[in-house]
């Protein structure tokens, strides 16, 4: 068969240059491959992408502890890497070329296996385990664990890819939304050059922000620097203590943050749930926090209605209560939405069973060329099962049959969270992750003597469900970018699983040296980590006979709520519109009022904004604040692991 022309017919693609979707695979063989004529796996595609996506690991695993959960870097990463190679064309005199596109997506390959592939699980359940335990897990086994359930995700991606893809030609949002960035950025048009401007402005202010509202005693050279130039520095929090005081103490965390990743981040979130979480949090710390803490003044008990938490003698945490409510609605939500989505599990498993449809021969042996084929299924998974049940054994103490279901578990899993993330562009990882914590939660019950290990298997089974649920959703989102511009299956998947390797080297010294000590890790207040905690905790049956009579009437209450709210959007969609978020809500109550603000305020913003001018909206709002969230949660994590560094040289 001949080689494909440069471009697609009128026929097969569609107003934004890309392949219609209903094209068959003999159509995009003819008309979109390009992946023997471009160039696509290179080593300087490789390096960047892993460049990139090291910097892009250590600015998820902050915004992991800080807000929760990580943000995709395939865009920001592609159009980063084409500012990059621009940039040292001219500064060359044009002795380096600028990357091709497809050299770009498959740069966007390896920065994002680098960059969310391996960050999933140290943030989220070693941080439990760090909660748990009160030390860290030794480097050897994180970095080993890491790697292989990352490496498992993009191998058990290999089976879906041809179904999904190509056959039924799922969505997959966000892999489009690249593709169009990619196929905008090297149209040469004005707007993807201003486009690019303004995500590296938005870097620089958010960089700065970062670095001007680092707390005193974080990091002496900056200390310095404030005490030369005062009115530089910004307050981390503006606090509320002066007008809102409870039993005359402060609410800790009320108040206002100097943050433009947080407001960058309710600019990508939306109005519905940033609203959300604005209203939970103020349901908590105006009318909730305060009434129980009235209660408890009124009969003279420390903490019998709500836990009080003296900080500096003087404040209250509301959130070492709240959290209770909060985790509960988030997992009763999810595992109710799970439930709802019994169509798409359906289909996940009748789709994977059933065989590719015949077609044009020679087709059939070019696809064959491209695709990954599944003898490296079988070559890559036999190793890494093994490692992985020989880890879990030495290092963990979880037994061989455990082992053995956390594996397969994983696999049907990931089959459902690939899915998922093609039809609706959300990959459900929390939800996986409380599905392998029930499963556990049975299968290795807890005693008197065995808590802590019952508790420990428990956040590992659920850290290996999420880590290869989410390393073998981005790989498909990356190959769905790819089947769009044309690329070489086989060559992204290569450029994917390079990624985890420079991933891995990056995340686990951030790991370390942004949370040194399980002090830090509170200091973060994480919400996601201390679901997975709390949640361990309650399953494994240690919870409950200490928890306060409120915090019990928190959880039920909060299950209901969980559990109503999908319900009611699933029965009576023409509500959704006026519906709060059951995420928005149940994050309202495990992170501070200032971060539900700084939310709100983002997604404010851009609704004004919308509101003014839709059409520059739009265009403009997704790059500014992809810049403002990787640029100050890149230099946050910077300046964290600097300060850890030169504390252990004894510098600081």
């Amino acid at each position: 068969m001949s080689l494909p022309s440069e471009s697609c017919s009128n026929n097969e693609t569609a107003a934004n240059g890309l392949p219609k979707p209903d094209i068959t695979e003999a159509e995009w063989y003819a008309t979109v491959y390009q992946g023997d004529k471009v160039p696509q796996l290179t080593w300087r595609a490789v390096i960047t992408g892993g460049l990139l996506g090291m910097a892009m690991a250590a600015a998820n695993l902050y915004t992991t502890l800080k807000i929760g959960w990580g943000f995709g870097v395939a865009i920001t990463a592609c159009v980063l890497s084409f500012v990059i190679w621009n940039i040292l064309q001219r500064a060359t005199g044009g002795r380096l070329t600028p990357l091709s596109i497809l050299e770009n997506n498959c740069m966007q390959s390896t920065a994002s296996a680098a960059g969310v592939s391996t960050g999933a699980t140290i943030g989220v359940a070693f941080g439990a385990l760090l909660l748990l335990e009160g030390v860290h897990q030794p480097w050897w086994a994180v970095a080993a664990f890491t790697l292989l359930t990352g490496a498992m995700g993009v191998f058990l991606a290999v089976p879906m890819k041809r179904q999904m893809i190509n056959q039924e030609r799922l969505a997959f949002p966000s892999g489009t939304a690249a593709a169009v960035t990619l196929k905008s950025l090297y149209s040469k048009g004005a707007q993807s050059v201003r486009q690019a401007h303004v995500l590296v402005w938005g870097l620089v202010v958010g960089t700065g922000v970062g670095i001007l509202n680092t707390g005193t005693g974080t990091l002496r050279m900056l200390d310095r620097l404030f005490e030369r130039l005062p009115w530089i520095a910004l307050p981390e929090q503006l606090p509320a203590s002066g007008y809102w005081l409870v039993n005359g103490r402060p609410l800790a965390g009320f108040g206002f943050e100097s943050s433009v990743l947080l407001i960058g981040a309710g600019m990508i979130t939306g109005l519905r749930v940033s609203l959300s979480m604005l209203a939970g949090s103020l349901l908590l710390y105006a009318v909730v926090g305060p009434y129980l803490i009235g209660l408890d003044a009124a009969q003279g008990s420390a903490a019998s209605y709500i836990v009080s938490i003296p900080l500096g003698g003087a404040g209250y945490n509301l959130a070492r209560w709240s959290l209770w409510g909060g985790t509960s609605l988030m997992v009763f939500s999810s595992l109710a939405a799970f439930a709802l989505q019994w169509k798409t599990i359906a289909r996940s498993f009748r789709s994977f069973r059933r065989k590719t449809p015949a077609g044009d021969t020679a087709v059939d042996e070019t696809m064959a060329r491209i695709e990954v084929p599944m003898r490296w299924l079988v070559a890559g998974m036999i190793p890494i099962s093994i490692g992985l049940l020989v880890l879990n054994v030495v290092a963990f103490h979880v037994n061989v049959w455990l082992g053995l279901i956390a594996i397969g578990m994983s696999f049907m899993l990931t089959l459902v969270a690939c899915r998922a993330t093609g039809e609706t562009d959300t990959t459900p990882i929390g939800a996986m992750g409380k599905v392998m914590q029930l499963l556990f939660a049975v299968l290795s019950p807890p005693s008197a003597s065995s808590m802590q290990l019952s508790l420990q298997h428990n956040l590992l089974a659920a850290g290996t469900a999420a880590n290869s649920a989410s390393s073998a959703a981005d790989l498909l989102t990356d190959l769905k970018s790819g089947y769009l511009l044309g690329a070489n299956p086989r060559r992204q998947f290569l450029a994917q699983f390079y990624g985890l390797f420079f991933g891995l080297v990056a995340i686990i010294p951030c790991w370390y040296l942004m949370v040194p000590t399980k002090e830090a890790l509170e200091r973060f207040n994480p919400p996601a980590t201390n679901m997975w905690y709390a949640v361990a905790k309650l399953l494994a049956g240690g919870g409950f006979s200490q928890l306060a009579p409120s915090a019990r009437w928190a959880i039920l209450i909060g299950g209901l709520v969980g559990v109503a709210l999908p319900l009611i959007d699933r029965l009576w969609p023409k509500l959704r519109p006026w519906m709060p978020s059951c995420m928005g809500l149940g994050l309202a109550w495990v992170m501070p009022f200032t971060n539900a603000q700084s939310f709100a305020i983002g997604a404010v913003l851009v609704w004004v904004w919308t509101k003014w001018n839709t059409k520059n909206a739009d265009t403009y709002n997704v790059p500014l604040a992809s810049g403002l969230i990787a640029g100050e949660s890149l230099i946050k994590a910077v300046i964290a692991m600097a300060a850890t560094a030169l504390g252990l040289l004894g510098w600081s």
